[in-house]
């Protein structure tokens, strides 16, 4: 049995509208959240035209010229304004008739690159029961035939599985929200022994160490600890009961550990350190999840990956802010503050689901709009960019 995508009907209308402005083919990216029992597709985006085949009306023909570099690129963006509980889950491609043929050797292709490009960035371990296919869309754009196709994004050698791709409307109208707050005071030291103080990688590291303790971290829904295996909305009037669509919001505490057990024995080392780098200020999380009888386990699982991806996309967004304006960073003895972006929210029509990004203090509500038009090749309104937290260092 192959799995089975539930499609948000939107999206439909969304990819034969791409097709009629085809130029031999159209890639684009494909967005949802697996679960155990069925797959949610919730967006479809394509991939942004480059400057020069913007200025150029024709576009390669042939589909090995597909700029994998490109589109992976487009993927890491996306997946940076993504909430917990969302990922890019497979590639589409839009080709005529003639290209039919290498439509599905080249998807195969974009689907394992990027993953590759996804998995490279996250500080989190997959867990045992997370799937790991991928659909792999193919659409004619002469017939409208849609074909879906599964790889398992772990198995290099993986095949072909065929897919069942079913529209449904309204599909995320009414998911459930997770929301928490995380104040953050990390102290990662800078050793003398390493010749340049690389900060991107030091702060990596002193990420990866604070991300562990995240992951083993108690979290009271709604003031309860709940058991992994029972349902999230156990004991609560479901939206759908309350015929109301949107999002059900359960507020999240979170606990990280103090100390280890006595059960763990200490092994402490002293280095000789010639600076530090610290990160302080209070983050806000969110993670959506299915309404079809989610488990806690899911939506805390979701949660937790959102946590530290907001964390760890925020110090790399800085970085590049600070590769591009400074240049290269290197060992510097003065102390620096560094103001993270700081997290806003935008909602999308007939979804509950809100998508995220991250602006600087100095970045204009016009420079998000042009991401959101280039990113998800959605228009946003100003009045509708929600910030949610103060600014970070």
């Amino acid at each position: 049995m192959g799995r089975t995508y539930f499609v948000e009907e939107a999206i439909g209308q969304y990819l034969s509208g791409l097709s009629t402005k085809l130029k031999p083919y159209v890639t684009g990216l494909l967005i949802g959240q697996c679960s155990p029992q069925r797959d949610y597709v919730i967006w479809a985006v394509r991939t942004p035209p480059k400057e020069e085949q913007k200025e150029d009306s024709i576009s390669p023909s042939k589909l090995a010229s597909v700029d994998e570099e490109w589109i992976t690129t487009h993927a890491s963006q996306v997946s940076r304004m993504l909430p917990g509980g969302l990922l890019v889950l497979g590639v589409f491609i839009i080709a005529t008739p003639e290209l039919s043929k290498d439509s599905q050797n080249a998807l195969r292709k974009l689907i394992f690159s990027v993953e590759k490009s996804l998995t490279k960035r996250r500080l989190w371990k997959p867990a045992e029961e997370d799937v790991s296919d991928r659909a792999a869309l193919q659409i004619c754009s002469a017939t409208k035939k849609v074909v879906c196709r599964t790889y398992d994004v772990q198995d290099p050698k993986s095949s072909a599985k065929p897919a069942d791709w079913k529209y449904q409307s309204a599909l995320s109208a009414s998911w459930l929200a997770l929301d928490c707050t995380v104040n953050v005071n990390i102290h990662i030291p800078l050793l003398a022994t390493s010749r340049n103080h690389d900060l991107e990688k030091n702060t990596k590291n002193g990420l990866n160490r604070w991300s562990k303790q995240i992951e083993d971290s108690v979290f009271l829904i709604n003031g309860q600890v709940k058991d992994d295996d029972t349902e999230l909305l156990e004991g609560q009037v479901s939206t759908k009961q309350q015929g109301i669509s949107s999002a059900q919001f359960s507020d999240v505490k979170v606990l990280t550990q103090l100390s280890q057990s006595s059960s763990h024995r200490s092994t402490a080392t002293v280095q000789v350190c010639s600076g530090s780098i610290n990160l302080k200020g209070a983050v806000k999380c969110r993670a959506y999840v299915h309404n079809n009888k989610p488990k806690v386990k899911e939506a805390i699982q979701a949660l937790k990956r959102d946590i530290i991806n907001t964390l760890s996309d925020r110090c790399e967004i800085l970085f590049e802010d600070l590769i591009i304006n400074e240049g290269p960073h290197q060992k510097n003895f003065k102390r620096e503050y560094h103001v993270l972006p700081q997290r806003l929210f935008v909602p999308v029509a007939g979804s509950s689901v809100m998508l995220s990004d991250y602006k600087f203090r100095d970045e204009a509500a016009g420079e998000v709009q042009e991401r959101f038009v280039e990113m998800f090749d959605q228009s946003v309104q100003a009045e509708d960019i929600h910030i949610a937290e103060e600014f970070n260092t």
